[in-house]
């Protein structure tokens, strides 16, 4: 691909703000929990474990739509009962009435109070085997272990009856059931050939479209109110967060921590002619933009003034191709190839996976890596995250999250979500103005999607191919 690329100056689209997304209703977390027991049985499982905590909340609200805060929750599945059974800590408690399901009674409880914070009272719960051994764990049944992740050929001598979860119950488990038949499990969730939480259903789509939004409109504020001279955290301050939850920190790389990854603010002031980047995710989403405090190239380094035709314009070229093969059948070992020739790690320093699946947490896993045979596959949600690296020109990033959609999704989305569908559109059309070629089954859901922005100082000033 050999387009003319150009800087030009926008006006930031209006999109409409959505509406906040309702919870996900009985009957979509009744299937989602019957789907859970189908994979069971194709796996031999006769009962699942699901652990969660503050971090690893995911698998837990994707089945229950219930998290546990800042304690512990575990959730037990059986195949042969409908209702599963989650244990929660003495706050915990209280917060179940988040779940629909448990709203409907579908959902069994029980106080657990050693998923509660020290010092709190210990004296009302059931022992854990006990509860175990009442949903029908014995040493001849096959249960599956959910943590975060689970691991690949290599990692460890025996990945399979690896698991991550905390070893006090993992020791309990142990007890109870022959190791031969406690597997780790977490790929029935996340698994990107198969896992439930790597393809997503219309009303997931209409969820991570109001985080990106979310995310994206953050963003937009913290780039149009940075001044030299104000701190990070002031600048900051200009994000706007309104409260709903976060999957990780909010970063921003300026002045005062330039050599440390994933940072929040420090309290530094922002100087004039220094490389930044700027990260907020909420559950679903996470959109980051990287560029330099500079209106532009003459607020530069002498070192650094060939930022744009030697840094950027190859990135956005490399973007443009990736977006270009972005499409249902293609596998991720032939993105992972098609960065490694465009950006060649000598120079560009792309280290992690160029694209990577996310969901209320993240990341989850990606089909795109080094040799990979995983197809990219209709349902599933990715991350736009390609890190080019430099020790004199910093980075550049787009990073937004896309569906991947093919004609059935689509027409599910339009009838039921139809303003979610059109602004799906409106941004595609925007990405086209710009120069993007997509596939028709990219459905871009940040309403910064397409901007590559060099110089903060003037962020309404875009890449663009002509």
């Amino acid at each position: 691909m050999k387009k003319k690329i150009i800087m030009r100056n926008i006006k930031f689209p209006d999109y409409v703000f959505p509406s906040v997304p309702a919870p996900p209703q009985v009957q979509e977390l009744e299937e989602r929990l019957q789907c859970c027991r189908n994979k069971m049985i194709v796996h031999g499982l006769s009962h699942l474990i699901v652990y969660g905590d503050r971090e690893h909340f995911a698998n837990l609200m994707y089945l229950v739509h219930f998290d546990p805060r800042f304690e512990e929750a575990l959730l037990i599945m059986s195949v042969e009962k409908l209702a599963p059974l989650i244990l929660v800590g003495n706050e915990g408690e209280g917060h179940l009435g988040v779940s629909p399901l448990f709203q409907a009674g579908k959902l069994r409880c029980e106080r657990f109070q050693t998923f509660s914070l020290m010092s709190q009272p210990r004296d009302t719960s059931r022992s854990l085997e006990t509860i175990l051994r009442e949903e029908g764990i014995t040493d001849k049944s096959k249960v599956g272990v959910v943590g975060w992740k689970y691991f690949i050929s290599g990692e460890l001598k025996d990945t399979q009856h690896a698991s991550d979860i905390p070893s006090y119950l993992m020791d309990i488990l142990r007890s109870l059931v022959a190791s031969a038949n406690l597997t780790n499990a977490t790929d029935l969730l996340i698994s990107p050939e198969y896992g439930m939480r790597s393809f997503v259903s219309p009303s997931e789509i209409a969820f991570f479209e109001y985080a990106n939004v979310l995310g994206s409109e953050s963003v937009k504020r913290v780039l149009k109110n940075l001044q030299i001279g104000k701190t990070d955290f002031e600048v900051m301050q200009s994000a706007g967060y309104t409260g709903f939850p976060l999957s990780c920190y909010m970063t921003i790389k300026s002045s005062g921590n330039q050599n440390y990854g994933l940072s929040s603010p420090v309290g530094a002031k922002l100087c004039l002619g220094q490389p930044c980047s700027i990260s907020i995710a909420h559950w679903g989403s996470n959109v980051c933009r990287a560029g330099w405090l500079a209106a532009d190239i003459n607020d530069l380094p002498t070192i650094a003034k060939g930022y744009i035709s030697e840094f950027v314009a190859p990135y956005l070229e490399a973007l443009y191709e990736w977006f270009r093969n972005l499409r249902i059948g293609v596998t991720g070992g032939s993105l992972y190839q098609l960065i490694e020739n465009l950006l060649p790690y000598d120079k560009f320093n792309v280290y992690l996976n160029p694209g990577h699946l996310i969901h209320l947490d993240e990341w989850t896993t990606s089909p795109i890596y080094k040799g990979s045979t995983n197809k990219i596959l209709s349902g599933m949600y990715i991350q736009s995250d390609i890190i080019p690296r430099s020790p004199v020109y910093g980075s550049s990033r787009m990073e937004d999250g896309f569906i991947i959609a093919d004609q059935l999704l689509r027409q599910k989305l339009m009838e039921l979500y139809p303003v979610v569908y059109e602004r799906c559109m409106s941004r595609r059309k925007f990405m086209e103005e710009l120069g993007f070629e997509l596939p028709e089954e990219v459905l871009p859901l940040s309403n910064l999607a397409g901007m590559v922005v060099p110089f903060f100082l003037q962020c309404n000033c875009v890449m663009s191919f002509v």
